[in-house]
């Protein structure tokens, strides 16, 4: 190669680089938010957005722009089906390419939303729950694309499986 064709390479303006992942991390508050920032480490790798039930929880961690989501839960049908819009909504609004969920119901939701949109999904189960899935657990296994336990027991492989823990 000779010096002018090193020096025109050299000037070429690179490659613009992939767009990073669009990842939408959802927790309710709790042990499942606590699950999940153990987990932020390795998601801010990618473009994060994160969802949780509590605004306060997502800005004591630094995180000033968390979609909040209303809290609910099987014996308040009708806060589920506000959750199930105000999650298809924060779905469609950042388009996420991959869903993730330590739990409970809103980030089942969100999960469902993100598999309409085309999303991949995964459900990680709380470490909590050592002898069954929970009930969105339970859900996720058949509409999830991965669905995790952290407890080897729990898992009946191929639906769920077991990779270890968060805590």
């Amino acid at each position: 190669m000779t010096k002018s064709n090193r020096a025109s390479r050299a000037s070429r303006p690179s490659r613009p680089s992939r767009p990073s992942r669009r990842v939408l991390a959802v927790a309710s508050g709790g042990g499942h938010w606590e699950q999940l920032m153990l987990l932020r480490p390795k998601l801010e790798e990618y473009d994060v957005r994160f969802a949780t039930t509590d605004a306060d929880i997502a800005l004591q961690r630094g995180i000033a722009k968390a979609e909040t989501l209303p809290d609910c839960n099987q014996n308040k049908p009708f806060k589920s089906a506000l959750c199930a819009f105000v999650a298809a909504w924060v779905v469609v609004k950042h388009r996420p390419h991959v869903v993730i969920s330590t739990g409970a119901a809103p980030g089942f939701f969100c999960l469902m939303a993100g598999r309409m949109i085309g999303a991949r999904t995964l459900w990680i189960d709380s470490v909590a729950n050592g002898e069954q899935l929970s009930m969105c657990g339970k859900l996720s296994k058949r509409f999830a694309h991965q669905c995790l336990t952290q407890w080897p027991e729990v898992a009946d492989e191929p639906r769920v499986k077991y990779r270890g823990a968060v805590l």
